[in-house]
């Protein structure tokens, strides 16, 4: 039988060319607003047409960490808004979700690291994407980069849940081609990871469906022409389905292997998946056969064996100018047998692949990567 799920989406969900510009209505006569961006993001602060005081916190770098969430909560109790809005990407995203349950609450982070161990919000929660790749506007997850240890926090909760969620595919422009088609394979993968998985369930599985057929289609496109509106809402929501997929199935090794590549090595989370992407998907086929099958033909390539998979994967990514060695990506061979453990131990996520890999098998993967 198929276990149960609970499915959580953003109370109210806008899609469409111009409509971050619906948010100052529905939020109201806030008294005080405060936006979570990155410094390219928040020039798009102005299109929200807010009223009230707005304070902007626009110090969120690609991997946030323990010490971005403390500056962020430290502008948040000196402002005590009423609404706090993510602008950016998966990293604001998930910033602005931990300052809204956060900022005027008693519990810390290591308190509500885990599921279900946050008490409540009191802030409205707003998520306006500015890329097409994590899905975090969509989802209760959130991840914080623990320096000491070098591996993600990660924090789930129904009350992480949007009010508003906009996607907005003029705000995805100016985003530059290598970044287009890295966080676009990432959004592909997290509907493939859930489509495979081992905690996969058909409802989840048709959000997945529709997630990669759009990658498929129209991310090529959205890499060859920034502006072409058609397949910049195709990816947001490509990159929306993925991130319903997160929350009641989530990922599995791709990701977990991906995550040392950004903890340890740099890199961006986008491009750590996308790396990782191909190798995983052929080393399960020969267990999801008939769903790698599927996702194969998605993408326009077939799936007849883990070799053929490995190659027309990568294909794919190099089509759309990904550099897919880890060699030139500043990685070190001495270290992937590190990486290759840490991901290994990473069980929140191993648990879920559909075929067991052992530390040596993910060894092998970064080597081939390398």
């Amino acid at each position: 039988m198929t276990a149960f799920i609970t499915l959580h989406q953003p109370r109210r969900l806008i899609v469409g060319a111009g409509s971050i510009g619906e948010v100052g209505s529905l939020v109201g006569n806030a008294q005080a607003t405060l936006v979570i961006a990155t410094p390219i993001t928040a020039g798009f602060v102005d299109r929200l047409q807010l009223a009230g005081k707005v304070e902007v916190f626009d110090a969120i770098p690609g991997e946030p960490d323990v010490a971005t969430l403390e500056a962020a909560l430290s502008v948040a109790r000196r402002v005590k808004p009423q609404v706090v809005i993510g602008l950016g990407g998966g990293s604001v995203l998930d910033v602005a979700k931990l300052v809204a349950v956060l900022w005027d609450s008693q519990q810390t982070l290591a308190d509500v690291a885990g599921p279900n161990r946050v008490a409540g919000r009191n802030t409205q929660l707003v998520q306006v994407a500015t890329t097409a790749g994590t899905g975090s506007e969509a989802g209760i997850r959130s991840l914080i980069t623990d320096p000491v240890k070098g591996a993600k926090i990660a924090v789930e909760s129904p009350y992480m849940i949007a009010d508003i969620a906009v996607l907005d595919p003029e705000l995805t422009f100016s985003v530059p081609p290598a970044v287009t088609a890295a966080t676009g394979v990432d959004a592909m993968a997290h509907c493939v990871e859930a489509f495979t998985n081992k905690r996969a369930h058909p409802m989840i599985d048709g959000f997945a469906r529709m997630g990669f057929r759009l990658v498929g289609k129209y991310l090529a496109r959205a890499v060859n022409d920034g502006s072409d509106t058609q397949a910049r809402e195709a990816m947001m929501l490509a990159s929306y389905y993925g991130g319903i997929c997160l929350g009641p199935v989530n990922t599995a090794a791709g990701h977990a292997i991906a995550y040392p590549l950004g903890t340890r090595l740099g890199l961006p989370h986008g491009l750590a998946n996308a790396i990782v992407f191909p190798h995983v998907l052929a080393f399960n086929q020969p267990v999801v056969r008939e769903k790698t099958a599927e996702v194969a033909e998605a993408l326009g390539f077939s799936a007849n064996s883990p070799e053929a998979i490995l190659e027309n994967g990568q294909r794919f990514c190099t089509d759309l100018n990904i550099e897919m060695r880890l060699s030139h990506h500043g990685a070190e061979e001495t270290d992937l047998a590190a990486y290759a453990a840490e991901a290994h131990a990473n069980r929140r996520l191993m648990d879920n692949n559909p075929a067991d890999m052992t530390a040596d098998d993910i060894l092998s993967i970064y080597k081939s990567a390398y």
